[in-house]
């Protein structure tokens, strides 16, 4: 977001968001199928700190990947059910699950080309890219500079 905003509040804010998203992912991915993995945690009976929610109805054709259990004497105990979907990368086909990224509703979300060279990251008020090499990173960086934080913090 402008000014390092983290969540957007108008329609406006939203497509800004959206359209920063794809924009970058359009740029990683264009004419690619891409892997998209979506994260949903079961907690253990009788935990209820975590509202669920569903991330893996946004991503159509997802199919279950793998379990990871959660066991953390610090934390209460969950399972992390990972689905993965493939799909051929165009602006718009991930908006509603980039939208509950935004909105700070789901995590866990990964883009990927299918040799696993690149991936996207979206996280409520930004993304970590991951690119083939320093060249393709630093081209990224620079054609939207503009986009970044004023600093490595994001403040």
């Amino acid at each position: 977001m402008p000014n390092s905003k983290r969540y957007a509040e108008t329609e406006a804010e939203y497509r800004t968001v959206l359209h920063r998203y794809n924009t970058v992912l359009t740029e990683m991915f264009a004419g690619q199928e891409v892997y998209v993995t979506t994260v949903t945690y079961v907690m253990d009976e009788g935990i209820t700190d975590l509202a669920p929610f569903d991330a893996h109805a946004l991503n159509p054709g997802s199919r279950p990947w793998t379990k990871v259990r959660e066991n953390d004497d610090l934390d209460p105990g969950c399972t992390m059910h990972v689905h993965v979907g493939r799909q051929q990368w165009k602006p718009g086909i991930a908006d509603p699950l980039l939208r509950a990224v935004a909105d700070d509703l789901c995590n866990g979300v990964i883009i990927m080309d299918t040799y696993l060279r690149r991936a996207y990251h979206p996280y409520d008020g930004g993304a970590d890219v991951i690119m083939a090499n320093a060249d393709e990173r630093d081209r990224l960086k620079a054609a939207h500079a503009d986009w970044l934080p004023r600093n490595r913090h994001g403040r």
